[in-house]
């Protein structure tokens, strides 16, 4: 079959349709252009066809990773879910992943720092970060090392109660809402009963330093 027409998709910036004799598409990168030497009237065989068909889904989906990664952080496991159901092959998938690994665009260990500091500076608990961690498809055997850049316990407790009751008394009732306001958190019972007791009966100040 010969190439009639090269040119340029309108509506993805990476693709380049090659229009075969007989009305056959192809939709490729530069890279399939370059490396397989399409021209037009260049005659290709069945066998050619099949290779570009399946090079021009491995680039594409490896610039569609490259373009998710650089809009926000992603772990593997939720990149090559993603490009799952933008209709990539599991295979290529796979391949982009592997590829952004190695030129360090991807890497599981800085997302599991980056989301402990981001949901422990947001005043969470251990328990909702390893739900986030879960999640967000982080392996298991990288949690504890994250985990271990979590603010100190007593003063994330203490900097979520202040935050939440502006130097306002507390009475029962006023307790009992804002301890399980910090279990929902993801706090340790233990640990909201700790700084619960810090509390005086008329006042929410707490003797913690910034």
């Amino acid at each position: 079959m010969k190439i009639e027409k090269i040119e340029r998709s309108k509506h993805k910036q990476e693709r380049v349709l090659v229009y075969l004799e007989g009305g056959d598409l192809l939709r490729v990168t530069e890279s399939e252009l370059l490396r397989f030497g399409l021209c037009i009237g260049l005659d290709i065989d069945d066998r050619t066809v099949v290779e570009l068909q399946q090079s021009g889904a491995r680039s594409e989906t490896r610039v569609r990773a490259a373009n998710m990664i650089s809009s926000r952080p992603l772990s593997r496991r939720e990149l090559i879910r993603k490009l799952g159901e933008k209709g990539a092959a599991e295979s290529d998938a796979e391949a982009a992943a592997d590829w952004l690994e190695e030129i360090g665009a991807l890497n599981d260990a800085d997302y599991a720092l980056m989301l402990v500091r981001h949901y422990g500076g947001m005043g969470y608990g251990e328990a909702k970060i390893r739900d986030e961690l879960y999640r967000r498809g982080v392996p298991r055997e990288l949690w504890e090392d994250a985990l271990a850049a979590s603010p100190d316990v007593q003063e994330a407790i203490a900097r979520v109660i202040a935050q939440k009751t502006k130097g306002r008394t507390l009475d029962e009732k006023g307790r009992k809402r804002l301890s399980d306001m910090l279990l929902r958190r993801g706090f340790a019972w233990r640990d909201v009963r700790a700084a619960l007791a810090r509390i005086s009966e008329d006042t929410t100040e707490f003797d913690y330093e910034e």
